[in-house]
């Protein structure tokens, strides 16, 4: 693959960067002050400012591989990831740029699997900005790891499907901008274990949906956008309403976590890069036992260290995104899997090191690395854990070894 990045992604970067610079850095302490005030679930005013200035800078919807219409740039995921790697550095600036989790892999799913209707209805609102969405597919009383495993029933009535379950960890339900939910359930338990899951549009205030609680990630609720216990008790909503038909919620839910995996990865590579700057800056400044901590070999080990398994892992999570941009998502499926298991647990040990070498300023809120820490501890289980992955990666590469004889 070639490593050079192309004129048009060097003046994204360059723009990007700019726009960082200017509006998200400087009020990155502004934005949790705003979410402490009034109502902790509406987006803070500071955040719809950025957004339009975000749009107004044509810095908008750059996850969307394809172009769709007049709402995105049409970026493959090679050229998307620095952009990633760049919004990545501060937990909420992705959703600045209309590029934020779960939204981005709702939106991949209806422009891939959406009828014209469900595209009109939903995606379009989604690309613009005008609302935000939630999916619901972990379940609290099975191990959701294997979505064989769940439960929820959408059974047909009519003209209508009616849902029955519990989710939680339906991340950006509990925002007051949440207006649907993509749901993973059985529509036929009886049939082969990967036909039995079907996915369906949920208006969040269809009656029997209820939003039982937020979750909290090592205290942090992750307001505005939140992670939420949703109940579902006799939910009817139109057939119309089924993606792509009964049985492949399974076909769907892997087209989209592939991306989805993906961007977490060149996320987490741009949170562990400014915790490394972090700590070179710490070292520097910082004087124990009558020196600076960065003649203290220990530090400098640890600097080292974080910046050998950085670069690691951006190159792998390049040619994990250079594959599915050749070849698709299936035949990058193992590359996916490779740096779904890399970047998280890299991402914790840089952090990790970063808050021991800033002491008790590391754990608190003065600044970004323990909150960013609890982010990236939480990927290690989000869009599958790590168990499953290498689990899945092993059998994968020993098959293809006995396959080549």
């Amino acid at each position: 693959m070639d490593f050079e990045f192309s004129p048009r992604v060097v003046g994204l970067r360059e723009r990007l960067t700019a726009f960082m610079d200017e509006h998200v850095y400087p009020n990155e302490t502004r934005f949790f002050e705003e979410v402490e005030q009034g109502n902790r679930w509406e987006p803070p005013a500071l955040l719809e400012t950025l957004k339009q200035k975000a749009r107004e800078a044509d810095l908008w919807n750059l996850f969307l591989p394809k172009a769709y219409g007049e709402f995105s740039p049409g970026l493959t995921n090679l050229e998307y990831a620095p952009l990633a790697e760049i919004m990545g550095r501060v937990t909420w600036a992705s959703e600045v740029f209309n590029c934020s989790a779960p939204d981005t892999g709702n939106m991949e799913v209806l422009a891939r699997y959406g009828t014209p209707e469900q595209q009109q209805t939903w995606l379009e609102p989604l690309l613009a900005g005008e609302i935000r969405s939630a999916f619901a597919m972990t379940e609290p009383d099975v191990a959701s790891s294997d979505a064989t495993n769940i439960e929820t029933s959408i059974r047909r009535d009519g003209d209508d499907y009616v849902i029955n379950g519990r989710k939680w960890w339906t991340s950006g339900a509990c925002g007051d901008r949440a207006r649907l939910l993509i749901v993973m359930g059985k529509t036929d338990a009886g049939a082969d274990r990967h036909r039995q899951q079907s996915m369906i549009l949920v208006p969040i205030d269809t009656p029997g949906v209820r939003v039982i609680r937020p979750l909290k990630v090592f205290g942090f609720d992750d307001a505005p956008e939140g992670h939420a216990e949703v109940g579902f008790s006799d939910v009817r909503v139109p057939a119309a309403n089924l993606l792509l038909g009964e049985g492949r919620g399974f076909e769907i839910a892997q087209g989209r976590l592939g991306p989805g995996r993906i961007h977490h990865c060149m996320r987490l590579v741009g949170v562990a890069q400014r915790a490394l700057e972090a700590m070179c800056r710490r070292a520097e400044d910082r004087v124990a036992f009558g020196r600076s901590l960065s003649r203290q070999q220990s530090v400098r080990e640890d600097i080292a260290l974080s910046a050998c398994e950085i670069e690691q892992a951006r190159l792998l999570t390049l040619k994990a995104a250079d594959r599915m941009d050749r070849d698709g998502n299936k035949t990058a499926r193992d590359l996916i899997a490779m740096i779904k298991i890399v970047a998280p647990s890299m991402a914790c040990r840089v952090l990790d090191r970063a808050i021991q070498i800033h002491g008790g300023a590391g754990v608190s809120q003065d600044v970004f690395l323990a909150r960013a820490y609890a982010h990236a501890r939480t990927l290690r289980l989000a869009d599958g854990p790590d168990q499953v992955h290498m689990m899945q990666l092993g059998r994968n590469l020993a098959a293809a070894a006995r396959a080549d004889g």
